[in-house]
């Protein structure tokens, strides 16, 4: 089956920051689109760009955390897998996914020095929302920088 990978990137980064660099170079095919504006704007992009994709691997760092998240919550269906790095999810945007149980598997890797989000009420409301959640609380940072270049992605980017 082809499934179709997405990046999105944090607020002040882009889709040819470290991270996005790094999927472009060695995930052929993987979108890692530039987001800018206010959410609102991000979102209609991130809508447009997925409006008729099925099979999504999302990946979400930081603000891009909470847009993958947020577009999760209204397109479960769509949605096999969620990868979560130091996602916003401390940002009342977020709330309005509180009161549903997704069943998308996630895995979140969060840096116990994120200085940027915090890690422990974004534990907390992942938890609530997602169902098939893995939690890693890595040593590191917000732009998780020892973390993601070690990160297993061939099966992270895998069903």
């Amino acid at each position: 089956m082809a499934y179709t990978r997405v990046f999105i990137h944090g607020l002040e980064s882009s889709g040819s920051g470290t991270k996005g660099s790094f999927f472009s170079k060695n995930y052929k095919g993987m979108s890692t689109e530039d987001f800018k504006g206010s959410l609102e704007e991000r979102m209609a992009k991130l809508e447009k760009l997925l409006h008729d994709k099925t099979d999504l691997i999302l990946v979400g760092s930081s603000y891009g955390g909470l847009m993958a998240t947020l577009y999760t919550c209204d397109h479960p269906e769509t949605v096999k897998k969620l990868i979560l790095l130091a996602p916003a999810l401390d940002m009342p945007e977020f709330d309005r996914c509180l009161d549903k149980r997704i069943e998308v598997p996630a895995e979140l890797f969060h840096g116990r020095g994120d200085d940027v989000v915090e890690p422990a009420p974004v534990k907390e409301k992942a938890e609530k929302v997602f169902r098939k959640l893995i939690y890693h609380l890595v040593e590191d940072d917000h732009p998780l920088t020892e973390t993601f270049p070690s990160m297993d992605w061939n099966s992270l980017l895998e069903i």
